[in-house]
């Protein structure tokens, strides 16, 4: 895999992961079918923020990429 479909794949991850927790936080502020849904609902809300979280966690691998290309570019022009 090229570091370039790699650094795409984390881009996805980390805006799938965003996504689920937007929408964990919108099912237990203001959706009213998961407040009716009682105990159920508040699972639901809080899987995906916790899927949404994991998600998001490559952030740090896909900065650390951005860095180390962008090092690597200055090394070159020198």
């Amino acid at each position: 895999m090229t570091d370039d479909k790699l650094i795409l794949l984390l881009k996805c991850c980390i805006a799938v992961g965003l996504g689920l927790i937007s929408l964990g936080i919108y099912f237990h502020n203001y959706s009213d079918t998961v407040e009716a849904m009682g105990v159920k609902g508040i699972i639901i809300s809080a899987m995906c923020v916790a899927f949404g979280m994991a998600l998001s966690l490559p952030t740090k691998m896909y900065l650390t990429f951005i860095l180390v290309k962008r090092e690597t570019e200055r090394k070159e022009q020198d």
